[in-house]
């Protein structure tokens, strides 16, 4: 019982968090502050009181619509929310069965909302901010030296330097595909996740980035040489490595 509350309070936290998460998507790209002004609507500035800015609920009560303008409210507004707080959950769920250092704990949350972040984002403006990128590695490398568990200090220097250089090299040879912020995005994964998860996560991006390229095109969505936002599709390959990655190894050692 008490898992589950924990759990539970941390999803509810991570509904706020989710909340907080669409303020840095649509202010961070514009070169705005995160702080100042409080959150009004985009379009009439009418400023939010404390009951609009319900996670989920003040949506569903204002039936998706702002209350001075009557704007349509975008759907991804909730669909954060409830993302993150799901995102959240698993992740203080999943960490009872590993051990995990409740400073790794939180480490790991803040990874998971980062990444939420940079992939709305990417999937906007195809870019990947430096200014969530930098000090989301540096965190990672951070913590892992500080905080016990894994993956070591020096694992997660040698996974950020290897994993981040190589995307580093494609990215220059060939940058029609690549960007450098996915460069950065990948060593701030490794520094987080460390070998051999990192891996996990790149290959599990790279085959549902790759599958859903290929989807679009048949869809007649994209064409051949168009940029697709790569950025999503790693963090959900961080995702599922940061709350799978150590099962999987386990299955795949022991089937060996």
């Amino acid at each position: 019982m008490t898992l589950y509350l924990f759990s539970i309070t941390i999803g509810i936290l991570g509904l706020l968090i989710g909340s907080f998460l669409n303020v840095v998507i649509y202010r961070v790209p514009r070169g705005e502050s995160i702080v100042s002004p409080g959150s009004h609507c985009p379009t009439c500035g009418h400023a939010l009181r404390a009951w609009e800015l319900i996670p989920v609920v003040s949506f569903l009560i204002q039936r998706g619509q702002c209350r001075g303008c009557q704007t349509r409210i975008s759907w991804r507004y909730p669909a954060v929310e409830l993302l993150t707080g799901t995102l959240f959950f698993l992740t203080a769920f999943l960490s009872f069965g590993t051990e995990t250092h409740s400073a790794r704990l939180l480490l790991n949350l803040v990874f998971v909302a980062v990444l939420l972040a940079l992939s709305f984002i990417d999937l906007d403006t195809f870019r990947l901010p430096d200014v969530l990128t930098l000090p989301l590695l540096g965190l990672g490398l951070l913590g892992a030296f500080l905080i016990p568990g894994n993956p070591s200090g020096w694992g997660s220097a040698f996974s950020a330097l290897g994993a981040g250089g190589g995307f580093w090299i494609i990215a220059r040879v060939y940058p029609q595909g690549m960007g450098l912020g996915d460069a950065k995005l990948v060593a701030a994964m490794g520094a987080f996740l460390g070998f051999p998860s990192i891996f996990l996560a790149v290959l599990i991006g790279s085959f549902v980035g790759a599958f859903i390229g290929i989807c679009l095109l048949f869809a007649g969505r994209k064409r051949f040489g168009q940029q697709i936002p790569f950025g999503p599709y790693l963090a959900l390959g961080a995702i599922f490595a940061l709350l799978w990655g150590s099962q999987i190894s386990k299955w795949y050692w022991a089937g060996i």
